[in-house]
């Protein structure tokens, strides 16, 4: 392992009508709060009443922010981060899920930048305060909920980052499983592949000596492959919802990736990916983790093998170590079929027409990837084998 540091400021709050808790907690940040929220669903569900009741009780002057999109817009940042300048907003409190605190993030940034807060997801200015947020989360996805990253796409100019900031942790979020029953199937199903892609990142790093983290990641990923199948078969089941929530914040809140740094090469290449044609985050992981798997295989066979036998129950007797990692890849590939997940770019219509502008937008900065450096040609072979 190397040295590390952990700290994660946030307060986490699980359970049933722990939206309660909102009237505790923002008084100590002042009384203008800014509402930031998606396209609707949380009017839906009841949602957006209840935290409006809450908010009422404790008399704070509220702003809204609706329509963040599901790959947050810097247009969007921009219009928050406005909103929060001239109206002198004390706290941010985004509603929904992991795009809606992305883009938080971001505004809370640029409330305190007078600059452009594209900026500050080019890197081209560094974070030096935020205002404070917090979150009621809806969907079991991305982590963002306990974590200080984010992700934002410039759709102008058809980039798409992540960045972070250690002073854009939430300072609390709230977590009630019923608040994410009206989640539809498939986008269920993209919260539970994203979140086993954050294992999967962190699971592939080039340290030789983590044996707890390999169990953490392992029993985490055994647990979700448990639950998804009877999730999608009740999706108001409490118990199963809880299990789903909970995973999802723990596979990216740090705790996993503690003594090493994963990989994150496949977030890097879907970046792209999404950023010309603006599907589904998930949905773009699905289709290009195995194919990564596939391409760096003979990195480290041992680790794909550790794979395939812990996690996916492949029988390894009779069997190169690479046949036996190659079952595993293909198991993981027919698990996210049968929850319904896209396996091909084609499944999104996209074609090689884009190819070479997608290879290059992974290459802004040059080679990636923690487990195996990844190159310009390598992201074309793995591109065109995701057609």
């Amino acid at each position: 392992m190397q040295n590390f540091i952990y700290k994660n400021p946030t307060k986490l709050m699980f359970g049933k009508g722990q939206v309660e808790q909102l009237k505790k907690e923002i008084p100590q940040y002042g009384k203008k709060v800014l509402l930031v929220y998606g396209g609707g669903s949380i009017k839906k569900s009841g949602l957006y009443d209840q935290v409006i009741a809450q908010l009422k009780e404790i008399d704070v002057d509220v702003h809204e922010l609706p329509g963040v999109e599901p790959n947050p817009r810097i247009s969007t940042v921009r219009k928050g981060a406005d909103i929060c300048k001239s109206e002198n907003i004390d706290f941010i409190l985004a509603v929904g899920g992991g795009s809606v605190i992305d883009c938080t993030k971001a505004i809370a940034a640029g409330a305190k930048y007078e600059g452009d807060p594209w900026d500050l997801v080019i890197k081209k200015a560094s974070v030096q305060a935020a205002l404070p947020f917090g979150t009621v989360l809806t969907l079991a996805a991305t982590g963002s909920e306990m974590n200080s990253g984010s992700v934002i796409t410039n759709w102008e100019t058809k980039e798409k980052y992540g960045w972070g900031s250690p002073l854009v942790f939430p300072q609390f979020s709230i977590l009630d499983p019923v608040n994410t029953f009206t989640v539809p199937q498939n986008q269920t199903v993209y919260g539970i592949v994203d979140m086993m892609c954050h294992v999967f990142e962190q699971y592939f790093h080039p340290r030789t000596h983590a044996p707890l983290q390999d169990r953490f990641c392992e029993s985490l990923l055994v647990t979700v492959m448990e639950t998804a199948p009877k999730l999608l078969e009740d999706l108001e089941n409490y118990d199963l919802r809880e299990t789903i929530l909970y995973s999802g914040t723990i596979a990216l809140n740090g705790y996993l990736q503690m003594g090493y740094r994963g990989d994150w090469a496949t977030h890097n290449i879907e970046h792209s990916v999404s950023a010309v044609y603006d599907i589904p985050h998930a949905g773009g992981l699905a289709i290009l983790f195995p194919n990564w798997m596939k391409h760096v295989l003979k990195e480290d066979t041992a680790r794909f093998k550790q794979m395939a036998v812990r996690i996916f129950n492949v029988n390894p007797e009779g069997k190169t170590d690479e046949e036996t990692a190659l079952e595993g890849i293909e198991k993981l590939r027919e698990f996210w079929s049968s929850l319904g997940a896209p396996a091909t770019l084609s499944d999104y219509d996209i074609d090689d027409s884009q190819i070479e502008t997608m290879a290059d937008k992974a290459m802004v900065n040059g080679e990636f990837g923690n487990f195996k450096k990844l190159d310009r040609e390598d992201v074309l072979a793995i591109l065109r084998a995701s057609l």
